[in-house]
């Protein structure tokens, strides 16, 4: 589905992401018992529950955009579908360097990691890769599978690596239709103060 909203820095951010939660967002989450808008939604909320910083619950909501038609124009507007027809679709670096136009690495980077994260839990955590959903074991095997020694090392040894462990967890929990969590809008005001592109600022109201 491409919404055709305007992915561009004409109209405010978060006018653009709301959109997109609203759009895009109630359309399933690729095998999952829950709606794309859901998930994210399920895992800020949970990520504000262990009092995580405004940052990791900002990347923990914004962790799947990259899904979204809107950003993939480049590959036919396939989003999601690509990665469940069994291609790689990449939507963790799609996000982040979209989202880098208004947010810092803080929470661009644990974004652009968290598929990795679950590579490298699958790697060094015994008993996780059990614990991942009938579809998101899957996507693991389109993803590169289970990273190896050395590519587990490398990961643990970066910055945001602990960010992006912890976003992955609620990733992995936020799967759940019988979960009520707040909307949208209640994230507006943590998302509008880590804002940094000049000329972007949320007016809220």
């Amino acid at each position: 589905m491409n919404t055709g909203i305007p992915i561009n820095t004409a109209i405010e951010p978060l006018e653009t992401l709301a959109a997109l939660f609203e759009g895009e967002g109630a359309a399933e989450y690729f095998g999952e018992p829950v709606t794309q808008a859901q998930h994210m939604l399920q895992a800020a909320a949970l990520a504000q529950a262990e009092n995580a910083p405004a940052a990791l619950v900002a990347a923990a909501l914004l962790h799947d955009v990259g899904h979204f038609d809107a950003l993939t124009a480049e590959q036919g507007g396939l989003g999601g579908a690509l990665l469940m027809a069994g291609t790689d679709n990449r939507h963790s670096h799609t996000g982040a360097q979209w989202l880098a136009r208004w947010f810092g690495p803080a929470v661009t980077e644990p974004v652009r990691l968290h598929v990795a994260a679950k590579r490298y839990l699958c790697a060094v955590e015994p008993g996780y890769f059990e614990r991942l959903s009938e579809a998101s074991r899957y996507t693991l095997t389109v993803q590169g599978g289970p990273m190896t020694a050395d590519q587990a090392a490398a990961f643990a040894a970066g910055p945001y690596a602990r960010d992006a462990v912890r976003l992955r967890r609620w990733d992995e929990a936020a799967k759940d239709p019988g979960l009520d969590v707040p909307g949208f809008a209640s994230f507006a005001p943590l998302l509008a103060a880590l804002i940094e592109a000049p000329g972007h600022r949320y007016a809220g109201g």
